[in-house]
């Protein structure tokens, strides 16, 4: 019911990943094939027959354990449906397939409906974050490396980061073209070159031909050869998947840091409450952002791992990927549902941002001073002379500019440590990035 998984619930990937969902898309699988290898009465009446609503997730789930897979109970169940109307059409049902052919199918289809909806929140994702870079291309901030302020740069390179990661993910997922999964009992296509079925004779190429009519009914891709051991399909989407999250998991992070009660240089815009302080108000989205971000690297890992499949069918290796992927699908799901939100109702504070700047007396410009000093006194000097400045700010707590009065004209060190005026090219750098897919 999603109670422990806020990152999913209620998105609409949840809905298309759903046992219901999973199922209704086996029953569509088995409709798909009895489409190409059964008389067209016949295929109607399966057809007819391939509805969720008809059977007992639970009961088929309780029964599946006997198997190992929930489609030996299903087929019973589907055959019973079809004989109550038609006892011919019965025979059709599942006819030379195997279980792995309706789970891997299925499972590519739950995968096909739920990825558009992906791609669409990313792609408002990435709408959103232009709109922050382009209005604040401008905007200074401290640059952190290694949680310590580094140079300045601005908050429309770091949206204009974020952008490009998202728009990275989309492209790896929308390239994605997930394929049918039809082999029969061992990926040859025996059985279907044994000559049933309608339009299909005995002889070499009626397997074949199949492969490709199967793939075109259930809108699928149609694979170069059954992939009963041959798990690419199910690795690029998990990696995909993953790289997905991770990249919302980036700005979730930097949302969290930000967001921090002493620096608050951005805000959610609508943040949770806390059951115990009424006066928080907490970073909720970007929350279940990075707590999707350190689960689906593990969750990758273990499609990944499928990938060493022994034989025409793996114990196990298979039979880890179901959950798995389908976690993988509602984590991204769920992040880029809230990326959405996060990123349409991003409050940014450049007061903040400015303040934050002066923090260090002007500390975090001093890659610039070493520049500007060193044609005038030479680098190790101009080293010496920033070191022992630098010393005289932490200590004493005057100013960069202060510290080395004499060394250069005032007014060239007010300027040389305004934090404002050193951002190097990272205004140009947001145009760069927001000619992408402009």
């Amino acid at each position: 019911m999603g109670l422990l998984s806020p990152v999913r619930t209620g998105s609409a990937v949840e809905a298309t990943t759903g046992d219901i969902a999973f199922l209704q898309a086996m029953l569509d699988a088995e409709a798909a094939l009895a489409r190409v290898v059964a008389p067209t009465g016949a295929a109607e009446a399966v057809a007819g027959a391939a509805r969720a609503e008809l059977y007992d997730v639970r009961d088929l789930a309780l029964r599946a354990r006997s198997g190992g897979n929930p489609v030996i109970p299903l087929v019973a169940d589907l055959t019973a449906a079809v004989a109550h109307t038609d006892g011919e059409a019965a025979s059709y049902v599942h006819r030379g397939a195997t279980s792995q052919d309706i789970v891997d199918t299925a499972a590519m289809l739950v995968a096909a409906r739920a990825l558009p909806l992906i791609v669409a929140d990313l792609e408002r994702t990435a709408a959103e974050l232009a709109r922050l870079a382009a209005a604040h291309r401008d905007t200074p901030m401290p640059g952190r490396t290694l949680t310590q302020h580094a140079v300045p740069t601005t908050f429309g390179l770091k949206a204009a980061g974020w952008r490009a990661l998202v728009l990275d993910a989309r492209d790896r997922l929308a390239a994605l073209r997930p394929p049918a999964q039809l082999g029969g009992a061992a990926g040859t296509l025996a059985a279907f070159e044994a000559g049933f079925g309608a339009g299909f004779g005995a002889g070499f190429g009626a397997g074949a031909e199949l492969l490709a009519r199967f793939a075109e009914e259930t809108g699928l891709a149609e694979p170069e050869l059954p992939w009963h051991t041959l798990r690419t399909p199910v690795a690029d989407l998990g990696t995909a998947l993953a790289f997905a999250v991770g990249a919302l998991g980036k700005v979730a992070a930097d949302v969290l840091v930000l967001s921090r009660t002493e620096i608050g240089e951005v805000a959610e815009g609508a943040g949770g409450g806390s059951s115990a302080m009424p006066h928080k108000s907490n970073p909720v989205r970007a929350t279940l952002m990075a707590a999707a971000a350190r689960q689906a690297p593990q969750l990758a890992a273990t499609l990944l791992g499928s990938l060493a499949a022994e034989d025409e069918r793996p114990g196990g290796a298979w039979h880890a990927e179901w959950q798995t992927l389908r976690e993988l699908l509602r984590l991204a799901g769920g992040s880029a549902r809230d990326a959405v939100e996060l990123t349409s109702g991003l409050k940014v504070f450049p007061d903040r941002m400015a303040e934050h700047l002066r923090l260090t007396g002007g500390l975090i410009v001093s890659e610039r001073l070493a520049a500007a000093l060193a044609p005038a006194v030479g680098r190790a000097r101009a080293k010496e002379l920033l070191t022992e400045a630098s010393r005289r700010v932490a200590e004493e707590g005057v100013g960069l500019a202060e510290a080395l009065a004499g060394v250069l004209p005032a007014e060239r060190l007010r300027e040389l440590t305004d934090p404002g005026t050193y951002l190097g090219s990272a205004p140009a750098l947001v145009d760069r990035a927001l000619a992408r897919d402009a």
